[in-house]
């Protein structure tokens, strides 16, 4: 029987912009534009970023008005509509259901696993929940324990253990300085080059 496929994708940065840039400029707070891509602990992370939103009395429906600015990036929805009708496809993002919620409409509701956050009536965001940590190493290891072939592609630092745990691991357009520490993955620039390289995961010489 041939082994059923299952692909991996983030999302900031491969299908989307990336959310708190996007929030960095509509506010100004140069330190909003720090992602996984400058800060490999999320948690660092995440805590820098609610005391930033602390500090300026921002709330989620200021973060929801920039969000909803937003859209996928250029040729992700084609791209993730054709490799959901060869592949079943999962969305492994950091990022939180509350924030993300007006994209995913756009992106025609992929499945998403993420985290929460936990809000007050004001719209104060009080803390975050990871769901589990490190989750998107875990969620590949229980598709590979679920007889799945796992291909996955990231783009930065918190997709690197998702992408060693994966039967291949692809980069989408990385920064140079992760290419340099993790010089094994391969490394695509297009949608073009990507999907070819996961066609070309999903079918290993026999």
């Amino acid at each position: 029987m041939k082994q059923p496929v299952i692909v991996c994708l983030d999302l900031e940065g491969v299908l989307i912009p990336e959310v708190w840039l996007s929030l960095a400029e509509a506010t100004q707070i140069d330190d909003l534009r720090l992602t996984t891509r400058d800060i490999s602990d999320y948690d660092v992370l995440m805590k820098k970023r609610l005391k930033i939103l602390d500090e300026h009395s921002l709330r989620l429906q200021d973060i929801h008005a920039a969000v909803a600015t937003l859209n996928p990036l250029e040729g992700s929805s084609e791209f993730l509509k054709a490799l959901r009708a060869t592949y079943q496809v999962v969305i492994l993002s950091d990022t939180f259901y509350e924030v993300i919620a007006p994209l995913m409409k756009k992106l025609n509701y992929p499945t998403l696993f993420s985290h929460s956050l936990e809000v007050d009536p004001n719209g104060r965001i009080c803390q975050y929940h990871l769901r589990q940590s490190d989750q998107k190493r875990k969620a590949v290891m229980a598709f590979k324990g679920l007889n799945f072939r796992v291909l996955a592609a990231g783009d930065s630092y918190n997709d690197t253990t998702m992408l060693q745990s994966a039967d291949v691991g692809i980069f989408f357009r990385p920064p140079a300085s992760i290419v340099q520490e993790f010089p094994h993955f391969s490394v695509t620039q297009t949608y073009a080059e990507l999907r070819a390289q996961l066609d070309k995961a999903a079918s290993p010489p026999q």
